[in-house]
This record gives C-alpha cells, structure tokens and sequence, in this order.
C-alpha cells in the first residue's frame, strides 16, 4: 500500500472515529430575575427547569442528543435584560424559557422575536402579550382573569371600598392588573378608595404607601407587588389598621413570603396557579424529586417553569426536520402538565386554573 493510500486510509478513519463521538448538544436558553430583590421567583423557576432537563437528558435528550441550558439573569433591569437576551440569540439557542415579568418581556421578547426564537413564558400575565401570533407562548392566565377572580372574590368578602398599591418597576404587570381589577369592582358596584404607585426600592418608605391608602377609608387592602414588597406592605397595614383585610395579587404567592412576613402575613389573602394539596401520584414524585435536588419545597414559579420546560423538551424531540420550533410546539399538544392539561390557541395563550388561599398559621390554605 503506497503513501497516499495510507494517508486516505487514516482519514477516513479519523473521520470515522469523530463520527462515533459525542452529538452537539441542543442548547436552550432561561431568562428570569436571578438576583435582586424578587430573585426567590426567578431562582425557583430556574430550578424548575433544571429539575426537567436534567431528567429528560437521562432519557436520552433529543435522539441521544443532551440538551445544554444557557442561564441568563434579567436582574429586573431593562439594560441587564437586553443584554443577556442577545447573549442568547449570540448563543443560537433553540428556545428561551423565561422572562418571570411582564416588564421585562417588554424587552426581551422583541429581541428575542426579531431572532426567530421560540420563546414560553412560565408567569408572564399582561394583557399586551395577549392574543398576539408571534414566537412567544404563555403557561399563565392573563391580568384580566386573575384581576376579575379577585374582584368577585373581594366584593363576595363585603369589600365595597379597597384601597390598591402597586409596584411602579413591573408597570407593564401592575398597571394591566389594576386597570383589569377596576373595571370589575365597577361593574359590581364598587370602588377603589384609594390608587398608591410607587416604585420599590431600598428606600421606599412603605409606612407612607400604606398611610395614603388608610387616607381613603378603605374596607380592604390589596397589594399588587412581590413578595418582598408585600411582606414590608403587610407590616405597616398591621401597624396602622390591624383590623382591616389584606390581600396580594398573585405575583407575591412564593415561598418568601411566609419566611419574610412571618405573622404580619397571617389571614392574606392571594390565589394560586397551583393546587398544593394535590396528592397524585406525578405531582408527588416531582416535589420529591425537587426537593431532594434543591433541598426545599417548590412554588408556584418552579411548577410553571416545570410545565414551560415540559412544552420546549417535547416540541424539540417532534420537531420535524425544516420545521420551526413554533409549529412542532402547537402541533404536539395538549400537554400533560404537573396538574393540568395544557392546551395552547394559535397564539400560544392558554387557560389555568387557579385556587384561592389564605396564610394561616404559617402555610397557603384554602380560603374559608
């Protein structure tokens, strides 16, 4: 065998070992607030979906290919978001699971859509994402449903006269929400006594929030911010009117805001998208497997996160060779979630059911 044969030889069989290999993985993305004050929603989402491709790689990922999960955080700040949502785009992720707020999807899905890349959000509610065909899919329910749930639930309390405060840095959220809770108390007969923006901060005088609601006469408080926000609300408002009925909107249903608000937290009132007391068998075995790999319990962000990521790893394995990832997504529904079917419209909106609960004694019950 002459040289050149060899050499032809040895080749063809370098490239037959690269063949042999390792696949490339298929990488997606995740964005959310992973420091900052409403961090506790974005980290416990992000485990959500690390707990879900970390499982659906031991089945064998996309034909033996593993998925790669690029972390990206928003830090709730427009230039931080902008940022790491190009640092995905440079990243040629497949998907991007993510924002947690709606204000931050004002930046980022822009970004993101101009890039073509199929994106879920796991919380996002604002009605400006709503009923659009773009690349962006939602796990959640709308502002207007959760605001018109809270109304009725309120005024069915006796609550004709409540006064509302709402965190001016997640605008796109709280002042969809607000407009969307207005409108129903309205129809029903009543009225907001009392309309307090204000924007969060490591300054923000919450006594003075809480004293320009009191101002109106109200018969019920309603706190339309996050967890941290609600726990430093819900200390005042005991201080000032320790009689008067509190409630949150359900951007603040995580677990810190019990070990934040501790007493002053006691009887408020805020929905979930989850049922908590679920015993079925899945619901079991992935808050076993969460809590065994992240050492707590999970929220409502972590389960939504879960169902997103559920929605991406399922199209991604379908996906039909030239077939964009959108298309796979609405063609492989329903999806079985954690607790509930998942089934997407046209335009990547859906449908959720939600629970009411009060905290007593230190956990989310259902209300009385």
């Amino acid at each position: 065998m002459n040289k050149r044969t060899w050499l032809t030889v040895l080749a063809l069989a370098g490239l037959l070992l690269a063949g042999c290999g390792p696949k490339a993985p298929v990488k997606i993305g995740f964005i959310g607030g992973l420091t900052g004050p409403n961090s506790d929603n974005g980290q416990s989402g992000l485990n959500g979906v690390i707990l879900a491709v970390e499982q659906f790689n031991r089945d064998g990922g996309v034909d033996g290919r593993m998925v790669e999960l690029i972390e990206r955080d928003d830090a709730q700040s427009k230039e931080t978001a902008a940022r790491s949502a190009q640092e995905l785009v440079a990243a040629k992720v497949e998907a991007v699971i993510g924002p947690f707020t709606s204000s931050m999807a004002e930046v980022i899905v822009p970004i993101t859509g101009q890039a073509g890349i199929f994106q879920i959000s796991p919380t996002i509610t604002s009605m400006d994402f709503y009923g659009k065909d773009d690349n962006l899919f939602r796990i959640n329910r709308t502002t207007r449903d959760n605001a018109r749930d809270y109304a009725r639930v309120l005024g069915g309390r006796g609550q004709q006269r409540i006064a509302v405060a709402y965190d001016t840095r997640n605008r796109n959220f709280t002042e969809s929400w607000l407009k969307e809770f207005r409108t129903t108390v309205q129809s029903q007969g009543g009225q907001l006594a009392a309309e307090v923006p204000y924007e969060s901060g490591p300054q923000t005088d919450f006594s003075l929030v809480v004293g320009r609601m009191l101002a109106g006469k109200p018969d019920g408080m309603l706190f339309i911010s996050g967890a941290l926000d609600v726990a430093r609300l819900a200390q005042q408002a005991r201080r000032l009117a320790p009689r008067l009925p509190i409630a949150a909107s359900e951007w603040a249903a995580t677990e810190q805001l019990i070990e934040l608000g501790g007493e002053v937290v006691e009887g408020l009132l805020i929905v979930q998208n989850y049922d908590r007391d679920d015993e079925t068998p899945r619901f079991h075995n992935f808050t076993e497997a969460y809590f065994k790999r992240f050492q707590r319990a999970p929220g409502y962000s972590s389960i939504s996160a879960y169902d997103a990521a559920t929605v991406v790893l399922t199209a991604l394995k379908n996906s039909a060779k030239g077939e964009t990832l959108k298309a796979a997504a609405l063609r492989s529904g329903p999806y079985r979630g954690l607790q509930q079917e998942i089934v997407f419209d046209a335009n990547g909106d859906t449908e959720r059911k939600v629970y009411f609960t009060e905290i007593r004694g230190g956990r989310y019950l259902p209300q009385r």
